[in-house]
């Protein structure tokens, strides 16, 4: 961990937030929120300061400038300053607060004590350093996602007299944790969740801890589709995929190929590999992270490997597929 950390202010107009976000994600920034500021929005983003060095910081500030200008808005104001640990680690967290999310949930931070008399399942989250804090709008999108089908099987469960939904779910990405806890507190068995981010990792199981849910129930590895392939049990019913587009179109040909099906080859391959298959013929998956204007490049790509897209959400500029194996 640094002991010292850039803190990035950007002042931008409301149609901005969401693009900006997504700049800084990629850009390596952890702990990203954002305030009122009268018409405006203030975001604050911190990053460790060996992590870039000034040069970088202004090849930043001209890519959101070029954003802002494409989109028709004002140019942003971008300032920057070096803090140390303890005020990183108090400053962004003062402005988080709780939020209501679809008909079932509420994010209510760690720091915070959960409300009394409150009707709505509550998710205590701490992302320390990793990204999901569920104020962005792709989380959102999944965790609505993730409540609609979990809400569909749960029905389905009751009509057959189930007592359990028994629904597995896979995490590629994991970030914080939010969509693994928030699947198992929408009532799945159980998830599996990977990433490549060690410190994702970490946060992931604090925040297990932080809403009493067993190991078992939730585990969590440093890796990705290699790693998981090796803690499966048996396939999932579900995959949630939170990450960027180009990574997503990567990640699709391999999810459908050791999926039991169209590649025989490449599912003896695999197996000969010793790694276990991670769909069923009809595993859904709820794919975001993903900009309005690439949401057609996922889809073509989800459609060429046998999935078929049941619907695609948005909010501002992003986009949330949710699709399922043919």
């Amino acid at each position: 961990m640094a002991n010292t950390w850039w803190e990035l202010q950007i002042l931008c107009e409301p149609e901005l937030e969401d693009s900006i976000f997504w700049r800084l994600e990629n850009f390596g920034c952890r702990g990203t929120a954002s305030e009122k500021k009268g018409n405006n929005f203030l975001v604050k983003s911190y990053l460790p300061q060996f992590q870039v060095d000034l040069p970088d910081l202004t090849a930043l500030s001209l890519l959101l400038r070029q954003d802002a200008l494409s989109m028709g808005l004002s140019v942003p104001v971008v300032q920057w300053e070096v803090i140390d640990e303890q005020d990183w680690a108090s400053s962004w967290k003062q402005h988080w607060e709780p939020q209501e999310i679809g008909d079932r949930l509420l994010i209510n931070p760690a720091w915070l004590p959960v409300p009394e008399n409150f009707d709505r399942l509550i998710l205590r989250l701490d992302p320390g350093v990793a990204f999901g804090t569920g104020a962005h709008a792709t989380t959102q999108l999944c965790l609505e996602s993730l409540e609609m089908r979990l809400s569909e099987v749960y029905k389905s469960s009751i009509e057959k007299n189930k007592e359990s939904q028994d629904v597995v779910i896979a995490d590629i990405g994991c970030g914080s944790g939010i969509l693994s806890i928030g699947s198992l507190l929408l009532g799945a068995k159980k998830a599996y969740a990977v990433d490549v981010d060690p410190l994702a990792v970490k946060s992931t199981a604090e925040n297990l801890a932080l809403n009493d849910i067993s190991p078992e129930r939730l585990v969590v590895a440093e890796g990705s589709l290699d790693v998981l392939t090796k803690l499966l049990e048996q396939p999932v019913d579900g995959i949630v995929c939170n990450i960027l587009a180009d990574i997503i179109i990567n990640l699709i040909p391999d999810l459908s190929a050791i999926a039991p099906g169209k590649a025989p080859s490449e599912s003896i391959a695999r197996e000969v590999a010793g790694l276990n298959p991670i769909a069923k013929p009809n595993t859904w998956g709820i794919f975001s992270g993903i900009l309005l204007e690439q949401s057609k490049a996922v889809v073509n790509t989800l459609e060429k490997y046998d999935w078929v897209v049941a619907t695609v959400l948005h909010r501002q500029e992003w986009c949330c597929i949710n699709a399922r194996r043919s």
